[in-house]
């Protein structure tokens, strides 16, 4: 992550020197999970409460984040300038956990998954259903990025190409708040579950976790639609 060059940008034509670092940071190759954090937001002291004593270089990495210019190549061969680039990186994921739980970063989430940025579930059977990114814990250094599809609920693996993401860069809450605010984006049917078969023959007595759950749900609203018949007879 830390060996980079000008040249590892995914969006050259678009990308301009001048965009300043958060642009030059996000377009970076393998960085395609980060939204933007908006400037405004990195200012306001309130969104950073409790980051300071996690860097050693805190208020060099702050102004590094806001920076109008991006880091050229011979910034990036000085060791120096890479130990305040680590703080930097770190600290603007911590940034953009916070954010994209916002209403403004919930907004720009929303376009990536739309767009499918985010992939795609590697289950076969959930018909490429989109995924969103995730942590398994908030402390940094604990685990890499991970993907959470929606209609399987279950987490995977993110490419090979996010594994030097830190899952604290998204969070534990990001996908259960990105769907409780988007509500429209929950997939409204079960996923597919797997049949087991030897020879073409279905195997009896043999279920699927994801089959299991199906039947407990249709019971589960058997039982609710006679509850609402019995009260609407009393």
């Amino acid at each position: 992550m830390y060996g980079l060059s000008l040249g590892e940008t995914d969006d050259e034509e678009d990308f301009s020197a001048d965009s300043g670092w958060i642009p030059w940071f996000c377009a970076l190759k393998g960085h395609e999970l980060f939204a933007e954090v908006e400037e405004e937001y990195v200012r306001d002291n309130f969104n950073l409460y409790g980051l300071r004593q996690r860097f050693q270089f805190y208020e060099h990495a702050l102004e590094m984040i806001l920076s109008s210019e991006a880091p050229e190549d011979d910034d990036l061969a000085d060791s120096e300038f890479l130990e305040i680039y680590r703080d930097a990186s770190d600290l603007y994921g911590l940034i953009h956990a916070r954010y994209i739980v916002s209403p403004r970063g919930l907004q720009a989430m929303r376009e990536k998954y739309l767009k499918g940025v985010f992939g795609t579930c590697p289950r076969v059977l959930c018909d490429r259903q989109h995924t969103l990114p995730m942590g398994l814990s908030e402390e940094l250094r604990a685990a890499q990025v991970k993907i959470f599809c929606p209609k399987c609920e279950q987490v995977y693996t993110a490419k090979s190409k996010y594994r030097e993401l830190d899952g604290a860069f998204f969070g534990m809450s990001f996908p259960q708040i990105f769907l409780q605010t988007y509500p429209t984006l929950t997939p409204l049917e079960l996923p597919r579950p797997f049949v087991p078969r030897v020879f073409g023959f279905r195997i009896h007595k043999q279920k699927s976790l994801i089959a299991v759950k199906e039947q407990k749900d249709r019971k589960e609203r058997a039982k609710s639609s006679v509850w609402e018949e019995d009260e609407n007879h009393g």
